[in-house]
Formats: structure tokens, sequence, C-alpha cells
């Protein structure tokens, strides 16, 4: 599993699922940075970071690098989810449903998909 990425981290892995094939720090500085304010050294500290933590690879190409995920959005998102209901919710999904039932977080069409599914997890 991958270390822990920050919210920065992860608005640089959304740009690097987002587009196919490999990026550059330019590339990824003009599809994030007029969003959130990054200048090119602020996404090239961020990919490094994230080169650091096994969550991006990067390949050298003359004098700039390419940088590509290593891990899939899916991966990620599997791993992030089970780490949540294993803290908040001592991984159960259960509680968590209940939780979210009882703060009214749950829309008639959230339900229906979930019916929906128990449905057919059971066939």
């Amino acid at each position: 599993m991958v270390e822990r990425i920050s919210e920065a981290e992860h608005q640089v892995m959304e740009v690097l699922w987002d587009h196919p094939g490999p990026m550059t720090a330019q590339d990824v500085t003009e599809v994030a940075g007029p969003a959130h304010g990054w200048s090119a050294p602020t996404v090239k500290t961020l990919l490094s970071r994230l080169v650091g933590k096994g969550a991006v690879t990067h390949e050298a190409q003359g004098r700039r690098f390419l940088y590509r995920p290593a891990i899939a959005r899916a991966d990620y998102l599997a791993g992030e989810s089970q780490r949540l209901v294993d803290r908040l919710f001592g991984g159960r999904i259960t509680p968590l449903v209940a939780h979210l039932a009882e703060r009214q977080a749950l829309s008639p069409d959230d339900l229906a998909e979930i019916e929906a599914l128990i449905r057919e997890l059971k066939a």
C-alpha cells in the first residue's frame, strides 16, 4: 500500500489519473495550477513527494521528467475507504451506513442504490 498522501498530492494524482499517458511537471502545472494557485516549483515539489511515496513513477526525457501514476485510482480509493472504515468504524461497514442514515445523509436515490447493490451481492 502506498504511504498516505496529502490533499494537495491527491489533487495532483487526480490530474495524472485523468490524463492518458505521462505528463511533465509543466503539463500538471497547466492543468492544476490555475485552480489551486500553484506555481511550477510547487507542482514539482508535490510530484517529488509522490515519487518518494511510491504513488508516482517518473522517467527522464532529456532535461525533464515524465510522470505517471504508479497506482490505479480504484486501488487508491479502496485503500483510503478501508482506512476510513477501520479507523472510524472498527473495520465494519454497517456502522458507517447506520451513521449516515441516522444523520439523514442518505437520499432516496442513495437508498435505492444500496438496496440494488445488496440484491446484486446476494444473487
